[in-house]
């Protein structure tokens, strides 16, 4: 077998390993996650919930070093409506999100997104985020004060009720929480809350009695259930914290083994849970030191996991007030957003709410070049198609050699033939002959490999922009591709839809896979037939197998590909006509329909 015919029978079977191996961790195993992890969600909805994971009335050490536990009786689950209206509460009310907080235990514990919904149908219903204790899904706020062990002074806690100067929070009216122990202390709350999703709160306490007291502020984020995630190997959801200078990712099931997770004495950062494209985070003070925990607990099947941080304690002379501040992201992880809030409240490294991934240096300027195409288009799909020429515009001159090269090398086939037939049995010679020859032609033997190998970063660092960034959800594209970020829609399986069933998942083939195949097989026969027949089977049935491999992937990628073959067939089109070297494509599509007509029977 020829020395080049080997190195482009490797290469392509490292690229079809490499894409085989990806899709199994990006699709196979995940999938199989997640159908487990819903089977576990389902059975979880339907036991008891548990209390807030923290006991501010409890009588303790100010480190929050006890697991959450469960009541004995617990209520039975309700509808989020049902337990929403159990409580008074206060009106969330922002362009960004909508919903409530509870005057009982003063939780914010109710947040809707106003500008997502559930599926691509617009009258489907928006992203509920947080939702109460005794709901199906309880995920919420809450925040206090803790004293030192051996006090019997009572402390607002998850039943006391407030009292509020306000019936809605806005952005730009404020609302103020009081609640008085009766004991001389009175307890503050002011909540304010941006145009996006950050709300600030502003936890004082007032001594009016005649002895000092010692306090803590605390501020929880408390999910019960094990949330169905993703799966996905290269996406982080779960608990999430920039603290210790360090990011934290356990996953729910580290939490859960280890029961607690603790970090002592950080400066700046935030804790708290991420899901795929939402988050819930608490983001401390930066200036000042406190600690950490993820911490799990369980009661029968029911799993409760929480994030929480707890400030130093704070003596309040008779006649003064203590004050300390906490903020809470609950809402969408748009970049902008985010960036944002680093830059504007400097919070430490709260860019990595987002996974960018091992690629960031490449998946961060990749997404702001696209994202800035789709504000002057209008359309991801088509900011994709543009972005894929200025990748194809920067590896060109890398290209243009490698495809001069390969022109060249085929130039001077016939010469390398008459060099194995001159030394059929001596190959150091062979070789010896060979790479003279290529020294005088000024050929590069390996050059075609380098530009597939250098797009393979970019190719997987489009794939996470595509899959994790929240601006990719539900962006169409043309025609049948309403969302660039799910696989295409339409089978040939029904008839791209004609007949009223859906297709298995390994049978899901949609147009633009089909399209994105036909382009590689387009590719493929630019170049002469090997003369090994099983290299030849291989490079036949390659653009089969990845039509269907990538049947499954986010159609953004699928398009991007099929745009990325049907530019390097120009490309190589151009550079094999320039070098005075045969264009391939028609000969062999010629030779293929040949062999099935009757004429070439006879």
């Amino acid at each position: 077998m020829p020395k080049e015919d080997n190195r482009n029978f490797i290469l392509a079977l490292a690229l079809s390993f490499i894409v085989i191996v990806a899709w199994n961790f990006l699709y196979g195993l995940p999938q199989m996650r997640q159908q487990k992890e819903a089977q576990n969600q389902v059975q979880q909805s339907q036991q008891s919930p548990l209390p807030s994971a923290a006991s501010p009335n409890a009588t303790q050490q100010p480190n929050m070093s006890q697991a959450p536990t469960a009541s004995a009786v617990a209520p039975a689950v309700e509808s989020r409506d049902a337990v929403l209206a159990r409580s008074p509460r206060v009106a969330i009310d922002t362009p960004s999100i909508a919903g409530s907080i509870s005057l009982t235990g003063g939780r914010i514990d109710d947040v809707s997104l106003k500008r997502y919904r559930e599926t691509v149908d617009p009258k489907s219903p928006i992203i509920e985020l947080l939702s109460p204790s005794g709901s199906t899904n309880p995920l919420y706020a809450e925040f206090g004060w803790v004293g030192a062990a051996g006090t019997s002074t009572p402390l607002p806690n998850s039943t006391t009720l407030w009292t509020a100067d306000a019936k809605t929070l806005t952005p730009d009216k404020p609302m103020t929480l009081t609640w008085d122990n009766g004991q001389g202390l009175l307890f503050k709350r002011v909540i304010s809350v941006d145009s996006n999703s950050m709300f600030t709160i502003v936890d004082s306490v007032e001594n009016k009695g005649s002895a000092s007291a010692s306090l803590s502020n605390y501020a929880l984020i408390s999910r019960h259930g094990t949330p169905t995630t993703s799966g996905y190997y290269i996406l982080h959801e779960g608990p999430l914290g920039y603290v210790e200078d360090k990011l934290q990712e356990p996953s729910y099931a580290d939490i859960e083994k280890a029961k607690a997770k603790l970090f002592k004495g950080s400066t700046g950062g935030f804790i708290g849970f991420t899901d795929k494209y939402w988050a819930a985070a608490l983001i401390p003070d930066q200036s000042i030191s406190y600690d950490g925990r993820f911490t799990f607990a369980q009661a029968g099947s029911l799993k409760t996991y929480q994030s929480d941080l707890l400030t130093p304690a704070q003596t309040i002379e008779p006649g003064k007030s203590v004050q300390s501040t906490t903020r809470l992201f609950a809402g969408a992880k748009e970049v902008a957003a985010i960036d944002g809030y680093e830059q504007s409240l400097a919070i430490k490294k709260f860019k990595l709410m987002i996974d960018w991934g091992w690629f960031w240096f490449i998946t961060q300027p990749l997404f702001q070049i696209i994202d800035w195409f789709f504000k002057v288009t209008g359309n991801f799909g088509v900011a994709i198609l543009i972005v894929t020429v200025l990748v194809k515009g920067v590896f060109f001159p890398l290209a243009n050699k490698s495809y001069a090269s390969m022109a060249k090398m085929k130039a001077v086939q016939p010469e390398m033939t008459a060099i194995r037939e001159r030394f059929p049995d001596d190959k150091l010679k062979q070789q010896q002959a060979l790479m003279e020859l290529y020294k005088k032609e000024k050929i590069n033997p390996i050059a075609g490999c380098w530009p597939v190998l250098l797009q393979i970063p970019v190719f997987f660092a489009l794939y996470k922009v595509i899959f994790i960034t929240i601006e990719m959800r539900h962006a169409p594209f043309f025609g049948w591709i309403k969302d660039l970020s799910a696989p295409d829609p339409t089978t040939f399986v029904n008839l791209f839809g004609l007949l009223p069933f859906e297709a298995p998942t390994f049978l899901h083939l949609g147009v633009w896979p089909i399209i994105m195949g036909f382009s590689m097989f387009l590719q493929m026969k630019m170049n002469p037939e090997p003369a090994d027949p099983v290299q030849k089977q291989i490079f036949s049935w390659m653009p089969v197998i990845f039509t269907f491999m990538l049947g499954s992937f986010p159609a953004g990628l699928v398009i991007y590909w099929t745009w990325n073959n049907l530019l390097s067939v120009t490309q190589q089109g151009f550079i094999m006509k320039k070098n005075g070297v045969k264009i391939e494509l028609f000969d062999n599509l010629k030779k293929m329909f040949a062999k099935g007509s009757p004429t070439d029977k006879k």
